[in-house]
């Protein structure tokens, strides 16, 4: 039985050829991802390690609250001196101690933008040993900085902003703009900075002063003698610690935990990348299940006159299964072969956008090699296994007798009443999620999709009929009798028209849903970003640290400028701790100038009397009504609150410029450390223009960091990162989308070879070969619009119930249909009809007449 099953695999090389591809696709997606997850995450593991080299013992001050890279303020005060790095110095078996302060930079290029994300902008000090020169940073150019007026740069950072040795630098740190000579260009292979950050580098004088205060660092870097002790060490060094101010870790220890957050990384990364390798292997099953199937119903005399000679049904099902299993192996090899391309290609792709992965081997494990092709193989057996059984419930007389009888087609009943039942209980979970106001509870919605689109998956041979009947009077009409033609033969078998078109259903389906989703969710974002803000301006920091509010008060003076009203907030616990919130600090003199309030009660005024005004939603989730006092506990960064008595004295609509709760900045400057304005929210005599724009910037000190939008810039803004997230679903999804387009060439390629002498009496009988060919195209293009207005639909639908529960977080949510992607979906689907056909079409046209019509 197996050689049995190797003459089939070889004698229909042709009719499984797509098939095999199918799986190829789907391998190749799954190893692709493994592999190149495995290069880039040993890549960066051996950076890190690197990086750890020469350290033995890492000691970071936990100055109070600060930690020892600052996430907002400067110049920290942590108790790591001089007088300390010479005691740990003196430590036995202790070589070298370097001392380091670190910071955010941000540079700025030659157009005056940010280079880099700022928390991949790391800054530190340079520090040069005997010969003069950093270890750490190797030279490529110039010199390491020497004085206060001088830095230096990594490669990476210094192409990007077109900047050369000797090219005065704009960077800011946590303020306005500074301006430091360029005196030199360094290699770094810090994992921050080759993924598209920067790194700036100062003298030591200069960067404590940035970022820390004189004789004071962050770090203490201890290099010690081959074959010390490294827990020793560290137990030495930490009885020399101030208590609970500075922590003692031993670079084994620090390189173990940096190796464990790569991996956590690149789980995340690869699990996202699997999803959708699932997704296309998934489309495959439907693609190899229907090949089977037809093989099958073609072999039918072969395998009744096996089961004559002897052979048993267990037999028959491990045949098809062994050339199944066969089909599987071959192509996952090939797909393993292909992924590791694809893998490659990746890597060079995303680093040539400025991902900045680092250099290293390619990483083929075993573990990869045998997922790969362990998945490919059982994935191909099990989309076997029902045609397998199929073929062995086949009786030898009956089939014998039967042979060029059309094949007897099993009824629906059973199908269609699991598939209500599937598709029924599906709808119902996805009405129940419409109903719900929180997003938190992710695992009903998913189950609810995943059963309404199995559901329809299984009623599709149902759904069939109705909708290709509406389709082919269409084609009857257009086309005449090929039109009809095309028609019958889409209907003649709904199982095999279900199963062609479920596969493209599925990728159209999730692309639907998630483009519908977007469309909306961007709409609503753009509503969000210029709801209620009738200012011209919205002034932030990209850091998110915040203005200085002494440089807010200079903007208020420029002319022209009618209003500059900042904002800042306080997060507190209500009295209890039964509910959290935050309150808005604002001018409330000039609020009314920058955003337009609707207050269901009490009033601006009341609340320039001492109060505080909440919003409609925030009222009610904590019961707060206009006239009350609660008492709440502000954060201080500490376990202790600051308790404080907030009288309600307006209630307003949701309003996202000015957020949930807003007061004085009286009442809110207590409780932020250090005080920053979040945003401030500007108001011109003359509206938004370019000139304005400059003089607002120059006024806030004009840093790198800062963001000057108009509306129009806020709306792009929220609309970039939408589209980001859809052009990346897309990219992945049109794996799924391919490896549907093969199915239906496929199984138009099997229907014609199984329609041979149907095909030749219509030519007998005067159809042209034209007319053949347009039969083919057009009966793919039927099946392709059916599995497209399946997928569109159902996609529509879930995006509806699964949209419903964004409204929390986005109150102006609403599901927007944007019909010019739908429509574009619609075309695709038609093109693809057209193109899958396009060698199935040529050859039934090319069949010879009497040979067709003589064909067994």
């Amino acid at each position: 039985m197996f050689r049995t099953a190797l003459r089939n695999v070889l004698a229909h090389k042709a009719r499984l050829m797509m098939t095999a591809l199918a799986v190829l696709l789907g391998v190749a997606f799954v190893s692709g991802t493994l592999v190149f997850s495995d290069t880039v995450g040993e890549a960066v593991k051996k950076a890190s390690a690197k990086s750890f080299k020469d350290v033995a013992v890492s000691v970071q001050a936990t100055s109070g609250d600060a930690p020892p890279i600052p996430e907002n303020g400067k110049n920290r005060t942590t108790l790591l001196t001089d007088k300390l790095a010479d005691q740990v110095r003196a430590l036995p078996g202790v070589t070298a101690v370097h001392a380091n302060v670190s910071g955010r930079a941000t540079v700025a290029d030659k157009e005056n933008q940010p280079i880099g994300n700022d928390w991949q902008n790391v800054a530190t000090n340079y520090q040069p040993g005997p010969g003069g020169k950093d270890s750490r940073y190797p030279l490529v150019q110039g010199r390491g900085p020497a004085s206060a007026g001088e830095m230096a740069l990594d490669e990476g950072a210094a192409e990007k902003g077109g900047l050369k040795v000797g090219d005065t630098v704009r960077f800011a740190t946590d303020g306005p703009a500074l301006h430091k000579k360029l005196v030199g260009i360094v290699h770094s292979e810090d994992p921050q900075v080759t993924a598209g950050g920067s790194l700036a580098l100062f003298d030591t004088a200069t960067a404590q002063k940035l970022f820390v205060h004189p004789g004071q660092y962050d770090e203490l870097v201890v290099a010690a003698k081959p074959g010390t002790d490294e827990k020793a060490l560290t137990a030495a060094v930490e009885k020399l610690l101030p208590k609970d101010r500075a922590t003692a870790t031993s670079g084994a220890a620090l390189a173990a935990e940096q190796a464990k957050m790569v991996e956590m990384s690149n789980q995340a990364m690869s699990k996202t990348l699997l999803v959708f390798a699932g997704i296309a292997l998934f489309v495959g099953v439907f693609i190899i299940a229907n090949t089977f199937t037809m093989l099958i119903s073609q072999r039918s005399r072969e395998i009744a006159l096996m089961r004559a000679i002897g052979a048993s049904r267990r037999q028959v099902v491990r045949s098809v299964l062994a050339e199944a299993g066969l089909l599987g192996l071959v192509s996952s090899v090939v797909g393993f072969a292909l992924g590791t391309g694809i893998a490659v290609t990746m890597r060079a792709v995303l680093n040539a956008n400025g991902a900045g992965f680092p250099d290293g081997p390619l990483v083929i494990s075993p573990n990869a090699v045998l997922s790969a092709l362990g998945v490919g193989v059982l994935v191909t057996v099990l989309a076997a296994w029902l045609p397998s059984r199929k073929a062995a419930k086949i009786a030898p007389v009956e089939a014998l007798n039967t042979v060029d009888a059309a094949p007897k087609l099993r009824g629906l009943v059973v199908r269609n009443t699991i598939g209500a039942v599937i598709t029924g209980l599906g709808v119902a979970i996805m009405l129940y999620v419409s109903t719900q106001k929180t997003a938190e509870d992710m695992m009903t919605p998913m189950a609810g999709s995943a059963l309404t689109l199995v559901g329809v998956i299984v009623l599709a041979p149902l759904l069939s009929r109705p909708l290709v009947s509406l389709a082919g009077k269409v084609t009857t009409r257009v086309f005449g009798v090929s039109g009809k033609l095309a028609k019958e033969n889409a209907l003649r078998n709904p199982r095999r028209t279900a199963a062609t078109a479920s596969a493209l259903m599925i990728g159209l389906t999730l692309i639907t849903g998630m483009t519908v989703v977007g469309v909306s969710g961007q709409r609503a974002s753009d509503e969000m970003a210029a709801q209620g803000l009738t200012a011209d301006y919205q002034v932030s920091t990209a850091n998110f640290r915040g203005l200085d509010p002494e440089l807010t008060k200079q903007a208020a003076k420029l002319p022209g400028v009618q209003a500059a009203v900042p904002l800042r907030s306080a997060a507190f616990e209500t009295d209890g701790g039964s509910g959290y919130g935050s309150v808005t600090g604002t001018d409330l003199a000039h609020l009314d100038k920058v955003t337009d309030l609707t207050f269901v009660s009490g009033s601006l005024d009341a609340v320039r009397d001492g109060g505080v005004a909440v919003s409609r939603s925030r009222a009610e989730k904590l019961h707060w009504k206009t006239g009350e006092t609660h008492e709440v506990g502000f954060f201080t960064g500490t376990e202790k609150k600051e308790k404080a008595r907030l009288k309600v004295a307006a209630v307003y609509e949701d309003n996202a410029t000015i957020g949930d709760l807003f007061g004085s900045t009286a009442l809110v400057d207590p409780h932020v450390k250090p005080l920053k304005d979040e945003k401030v929210l500007v108001k011109t005599a003359n509206g938004p223009d370019a000139g304005m724009e400059k003089e607002i910037r120059k006024a806030l000190g004009d840093s790198p960091l800062l963001k000057v939008q108009d509306k129009d810039a806020l709306r792009k803004e929220n609309a970039g990162s939408i589209d980001t997230v859809l052009n990346m679903v897309y990219g992945l999804l049109g794996m799924a989308v391919v490896i549907a387009v093969v199915g239906v060439v496929n199984t138009l390629a099997m229907s014609v070879f199984e329609r041979t002498r149907e095909i030749g009496m219509l030519r007998a009988i005067g159809l042209a070969r034209s007319g053949i060919k347009q039969m083919v195209r057009l009966e793919s293009v039927v099946i392709s619009l059916f599995g497209a207005v399946l997928g569109i639909g159902v996609g529509v639908f879930l995006a509806w119930a699964g949209g419903k529960m964004t409204a929390s977080s986005m109150p102006t949510y609403e599901m927007i249909l944007p019909w010019d992607r739908l429509g574009i979906f619609l075309a695709i689907a038609l093109v693809v009809g057209v193109l899958a056909a396009a060698w199935p079409a040529r050859r039934a046209a090319r069949l010879n007449m009497l040979e067709s019509i003589g064909a067994q």
